[in-house]
């Protein structure tokens, strides 16, 4: 027994866990080292010590099963200790015990139990953060056909956690028309080993409802290299989705009628063509609809464009889109519709608008249209040039009809080929030029900048004035390397020409406010070429800007952070003109000539325009009046409060080296009457 009792002394003295021994008041009489270590005092100093003081907690009488402790206040920090607690036979005691005393046993549990909280930890913030972010985790295991989804995901899919779903009942779920991208998917990543992803709609059961989801995963081979499992993860991205679609309406709806832009028509015409499809387009003009403004004002014309589109809607069916292209223009893509088709349409679409309960007869609203069938290898500019042709030719023959584009036509296709392969030649070998137009101190003659217009100088013949080229040069890509021409001459010229009193003004088209890389291009061409912002002005006609609304108030944000001015060209010619002024952070505008025409023999015209001056003062704006040809319109403009003017009274546009080799602080010189009849205009 003495050697047992060495042995057992020996053993629980090496012990890494503690052993004590105490009567039934708790009073120790006995510890190994190790309990001694646990409890934080001396082995041999323990007697008559009470446990339940030294260690809180501890089970004062014997108990089944364990008790776990976590005493505050330990030296070493938190401790997780696991306790038991049994009476102690004769025969167990250790060297030093009695019959009928308590053996505890204490061991030191805190890695572990640290561990399995920081896993239960991971594990309730893996599944907030998947509750959080709408996502979840799966596994395929593909020999059983059995799928693993988390509770999480299978909320999303509107089922109760723990629903059996097998894969065939997943790809139930999925919409018909993304299936099979999900199955090619899927096929090719088993092919290959390679991770995979995908983006599919899901139809939630029993709710009627459509979810997207954008999937991730992997799959897991065999020793023999064939797939035994896949996991990954699913995201439910619906509201992001959404998010895009609604943007993605924003910037291709015009936002008067709510109908398609004029960039969503014609690229839905360009999807059509791309695919090899086949149809009409239909090209219609209100007739006569300036009338309704000129009569009954632009609210009304504004109320009755919506009206319009409503109507025309309401005649077309779901494949068929219907847009506005700008002003009174609308376009209608008929796809698989041949001309004598896209005919029936058309009278029923003139019918529409013909029934319509518009305003006084004195200004009855009418609808001409042109239609052109398109096919393979023909181009998006090229069906609206033939529609345009035709609805030319309606107008033509008294307005109220419908037109179906001929190959008789063709000599006016060839002629606009014809000039639209001059400018792009003149373009390409230095065939265009910029006439400077000044705009002068109305008060003191002295000019403060010029308005730079496009002339086309090839040399061949006929001369091509800017109304017979830039139309159709709008009508396609080309006006937008034309505008980035125009802009790079003129700093070019700024640069060479550094005195501060020389500004330019450019005019941008309405095909170049959809350019979302134009404002980078302007501002890298400036920072390149160190030339102070203020130095350039960019105009954009009214309308161009309320038919590209959102493109418009970008581009203004964009380049008036940067210093440039902003000046709303052509203004009260649009649809509520001074409600525009609350969206688009410009510096100026410039009054239609319209407006100044007869300024100083109508009366009506002076209280517009000093209206307009008013309020261009009250928002912190320059005002130009534009179409300035007699002194007697100089003297009734300052009456009213203009201080700057344009016209050819106060000068005419003369080429831009003539210009830039005057005196710069007034380059324009004389002043001279301009010939009989001359009219300017914004890119005339």
């Amino acid at each position: 027994m003495d050697g047992d009792g060495a042995l057992h002394r020996e053993v629980l003295d090496r012990a890494d866990v503690g052993f004590g021994v105490t009567d039934g008041d708790g009073v120790l009489r006995w510890v190994n080292p190790a309990l001694a270590q646990i409890l934080g005092v001396a082995a041999d100093r323990v007697a008559g010590r009470s446990l339940p003081a030294l260690l809180p907690g501890v089970p004062e009488r014997p108990r089944s099963g364990l008790a776990l402790l976590a005493p505050a206040g330990y030296r070493e920090g938190h401790r997780w200790l696991e306790v038991t607690c049994r009476r102690l036979a004769a025969d167990d005691a250790p060297p030093g015990g009695g019959s009928g005393e308590l053996l505890y046993r204490v061991a030191d549990v805190t890695a572990w139990r640290d561990r399995e909280l920081e896993a239960t930890h991971e594990a309730d913030a893996l599944r907030r953060a998947q509750v959080l972010g709408r996502m979840g985790t799966w596994e395929w295991h593909i020999a059983e056909d059995r799928m693993v989804w988390s509770d999480t995901l299978l909320a999303v899919f509107g089922f109760a956690p723990g629903t059996v779903l097998d894969f065939d009942a997943y790809t139930a779920l999925v919409h018909p028309e993304d299936l099979s991208t999900v199955q090619a998917t899927l096929e090719e990543a088993m092919r290959s080993g390679a991770g995979f992803s995908y983006t599919h709609r899901l139809r939630v059961p029993d709710r009627g409802a459509e979810r997207w989801l954008e999937c991730f995963g992997e799959f897991v081979a065999g020793a023999d290299g064939v797939p035994v499992r896949a996991w990954g993860s699913a995201h439910d991205i619906t509201r992001a989705r959404r998010v895009h679609d609604e943007l993605l309406a924003l910037a291709e709806q015009d936002p008067l009628t709510g109908l398609a832009n004029r960039r969503a028509v014609t690229r839905e015409l360009e999807r059509r063509l791309g695919a090899g499809g086949t149809g009409s387009l239909l090209l219609l003009d209100l007739d006569n609809f300036k009338d309704v403004n000129d009569l009954r004002g632009h609210a009304v014309g504004d109320r009755l464009m919506k009206t319009l589109a409503v109507a025309l809607r309401s005649r077309l069916s779901g494949a068929q889109t219907i847009g506005r292209l700008g002003g009174d223009e609308f376009a209608v893509v008929l796809p698989g519709c041949s001309a004598a088709e896209a005919a029936v349409v058309a009278d029923g679409l003139r019918d529409a608008v013909a029934s319509l309960p518009l305003v006084a007869a004195s200004a009855h609203v009418t609808v001409s249209t042109g239609v052109a069938e398109y096919g393979a290898g023909d181009t998006w500019e090229l069906v609206l040039g033939n529609a345009d042709l035709a609805l030319y030719a309606s107008k033509a023959a008294g307005r109220d009809r419908v037109t179906v584009y001929e190959p008789g036509h063709y000599a006016d296709t060839a002629k606009r080929v014809s000039v639209m392969d001059r400018v792009r030649a003149a373009l390409e070998g230095g065939g265009l030029a910029l006439h400077a137009m000044p705009m002068v101190q109305l008060a003191t003659g002295r000019t403060l900048g010029h308005e730079l217009l496009l002339r086309l100088e090839d040399g061949q013949e006929p001369r091509l004035g800017p109304a017979e080229f830039l139309p159709e040069a709008e009508r396609s890509n080309l006006v937008l390397d034309i505008d980035r021409w125009v802009l790079s001459t003129a700093i070019d010229a700024l640069v060479r020409h550094p005195h501060l009193d020389l500004r330019f003004n450019v005019n941008v088209s309405g095909r170049t406010l959809e350019d979302e890389d134009f404002g980078g291009f302007v501002l890298d061409r400036l920072a390149t070429a160190g030339v102070a912002p203020g130095r350039l002005g960019l105009e954009i006609t009214e309308t161009a800007a309320v038919t590209n609304l959102d493109a418009a108030r970008a581009l203004a944000v964009q380049l008036r952070g940067f210093g440039c001015r902003i000046t709303l060209d052509d203004f009260g010619s649009g649809f509520g003109s001074f409600v525009h002024l609350k969206h688009l952070p410009i510096t100026g505008i410039k009054i239609d000539g319209e407006f100044v025409r007869g300024i100083d023999e109508r009366s009506t015209d002076a209280v517009l325009v000093a209206g307009i001056v008013e309020i261009a003062r009250g928002l912190g704006l320059s005002a130009v009046a534009e179409w300035v040809e007699r002194p007697a319109q100089v003297a009734t403009l300052i009456g009213l409060g203009v201080r700057v003017g344009q016209g050819f009274h106060l000068g005419r546009p003369v080429p831009l080296g003539q210009i830039l080799s005057a005196d710069p602080v007034n380059p324009n010189g004389a002043l001279s009457p301009p010939p009989a009849g001359a009219e300017d205009g914004a890119r005339s």
